[in-house]
């Protein structure tokens, strides 16, 4: 657990973080805030940048989880007051483990939205590039980075990770490994980052949503998941219709499997309140 404020010198992202008044249901007062850890991951970096941007004049602690899933879950048992999870990135889009666990936990509300620019470092101990032999990740950063990847390390094994800083605890002075992870990582653990920048684009960034159990009281987006009883012809174009008879724009729509049978779907939709 981290007591913020706190000192934070190894903080740095490659552009400017970006608080989006998406959803904005502030409370008064704020003590914890759940995040996928260990220390060193870009949803602590959200969580820090929040806090940051809060401002607010009582100490508050930092919780970090395994899992994206537990962090929310945090907040559903009253462990933690707000989490702060990815749910979507500009290279690789949708977390589908954010939105998964959002749809069973429905008593979370979304209270604001910040952007976060992400640029993956290369860390290992490894003496030259060419000696890896397996890259430890999460999911997503090895998605973000799979261009690289394949240009410069096709025989490495990819092994998936709970988090990036994860990663960065399997290498252990490895000399045949490599973790993606932050610059702010490998700080805190004392790993030297081998090479800089290899997600495969370099404006790449990653939309953070802040949860908490208060509704949000007002705000420019409205987000809403639905389903429907039995997968029937027309289902969800009857769904659409609802909203285009009263004028009302989607900005995205997009489906997840509901885990009950093959070709079932539920479906993210999301609205600019000023469109």
């Amino acid at each position: 657990m981290q007591i913020f404020p706190l000192d934070v010198p190894a903080l740095h992202t490659s552009g400017r973080v970006v608080i989006v008044p998406e959803f904005k249901g502030y409370i008064t007062m704020i003590d914890s805030i759940a995040y996928l850890g260990p220390a060193g991951t870009y949803a602590e970096m959200a969580a820090i940048n929040y806090a940051t941007h809060i401002n607010q004049s009582q100490p508050l602690s930092l919780l970090p989880y395994p899992t994206i899933a537990q962090s929310l879950q945090a907040v559903a048992m009253g462990n933690a007051q707000l989490a702060v999870v990815p749910v979507e990135n500009s290279i690789e889009g949708s977390v589908t483990f954010t939105l998964d666990t959002l749809w069973q936990l429905d008593q979370l509300q979304i209270q604001q939205a910040l952007v976060l620019p992400i640029t993956h470092e290369l860390l290992s101990y490894a003496p030259a590039l060419e000696a890896i032999e397996v890259i430890y990740s999460h999911p997503q950063a090895l998605a973000q980075c799979q261009g690289w990847l394949e240009k410069y390390l096709p025989d490495a094994l990819l092994v998936p990770t709970n988090s990036t800083t994860e990663a960065v605890q399997y290498l252990s002075n490895h000399l045949k490994a490599g973790a993606i992870a932050s610059q702010r990582a490998a700080q805190l653990y004392q790993v030297p980052i081998l090479v800089n920048s290899v997600n495969d684009r370099p404006d790449n960034c990653t939309r953070f949503w802040t949860l908490g159990l208060q509704p949000s009281s007002e705000g420019s987006h409205t987000s809403l998941a639905f389903s429907f009883p039995a997968n029937l012809p027309g289902a969800l174009a009857k769904a659409l219709q609802i909203f285009a008879a009263r004028n009302i724009n989607l900005s995205r729509i997009e489906s997840r499997p509901t885990k009950r049978s093959l070709g079932e779907y539920l479906f993210y939709r999301y609205r600019n309140q000023h469109s």
